[in-house]
């Protein structure tokens, strides 16, 4: 018989959400409960989880018997090729960004499991849509390898959620900053980077153009909002394919000039490289106001907090 407490696998619990994701939620349910996977061999100081998987999340026959074995209920499958890594590797982006989600909602269609976290990103908006304050219901039209996976992604979400009522919940990710974990492959990874190099060099070159608006998320605010979609009842959720997350827009420049605030000596030039034109594809900003509405969305940084929070928390990372 299943076990009716909560027992959760993250994919990809090794990278930038995932690591933060699975400490948190380890706090909330304790570490016993928690089970963490990643391709690389297990190590103790690699995850606070009770239990570690070294696992491909598209060895379908391994993942399945994972699930039985820990009596798994929810999944959060964050393991993907992020923007700039897919574009190098378009078809291994699509097997892995696409197949397991697949294979997790057939589990959940089974019985196997009983509910799904899946993000989704800004990626999806892509051309000819409004840069400004783009809304929950557009026309996707995303230009690159990552987007069109999460495209459809989102819209097998939402098939499975319909046909069988498959609890299969999503976020489109802005930009995420975090100082614990280093950004892995991302256009917005500017933003992460900024930072290591302004405390460690006083300087940095940005790949991305000092005009160039993109909307961000401090990680704090990206893990409290998967949590409470998460936590949310099934009945007040009106969207299943992916939820807006609009967190806060700003330039390289801007945020060159509030690091400059902590730091007057700080200088910053520009080299645009291929992440540029991705770039270029995505919003300035987005209404998030749905989320606020259907499951109480709401944010605790801004530019200037999280500015002050990675700098005060790097230095004393990188001094060690």
């Amino acid at each position: 018989m299943k076990s009716q407490t909560e027992k959760i696998l993250i994919t990809g619990a090794l990278g930038q959400i995932g690591t933060e994701l699975t400490n948190r939620l380890v706090e909330i349910h304790g570490a016993e409960n928690v089970v963490a996977s990643g391709l690389d061999r297990w190590d103790k100081n690699l995850t606070t989880a009770g239990f570690y998987e070294r696992m491909d999340v598209t060895n379908t026959q391994l993942v399945r018997q994972v699930i039985k074995d820990y009596e798994i209920t929810t999944v959060y499958h964050l393991a993907s090729l992020l923007s700039g890594t897919s574009e190098k590797q378009p078809l291994f982006a699509w097997k892995l960004n696409i197949e397991p989600l697949l294979q997790f909602c057939e589990m959940a269609k089974e019985g196997l499991l009983q509910k799904i976290f899946w993000p989704s990103s800004i990626a999806v908006f892509g051309t000819g849509i409004p840069k400004e304050n783009v809304g929950q219901e557009v026309v996707l039209n995303p230009t690159t390898v990552y987007g069109i996976s999460k495209m459809a992604g989102e819209k097998w979400c939402e098939y499975y959620h319909t046909k069988f009522g498959v609890d299969v919940r999503s976020i489109r990710y802005p930009g995420l900053i975090s100082w614990k974990t280093p950004a892995g492959g991302g256009t917005t990874d500017y933003a992460v980077e900024i930072f290591y190099e302004a405390v460690e060099e006083g300087k940095y070159t940005s790949f991305i153009s000092e005009n160039t608006g993109m909307p961000m998320l401090y990680m704090n605010d990206a893990i409290k909002a998967t949590l409470d979609l998460m936590a949310a009842p099934k009945e007040n959720l009106t969207v299943h394919t992916a939820y807006n997350l609009g967190g806060m827009s700003f330039t390289p420049k801007q945020l060159a000039e509030e690091i400059k605030k902590e730091m007057p000596d700080f200088t910053i030039d520009y080299k645009p490289d291929f992440r540029q034109e991705i770039a270029d594809s995505w919003p300035a900003s987005i209404d998030d106001s749905v989320a606020k509405k259907d499951w109480g969305l709401s944010y605790d940084y801004g530019i200037t907090e999280m500015t002050e929070d990675m700098l005060k928390n790097l230095k004393i990372k990188l001094a060690k």
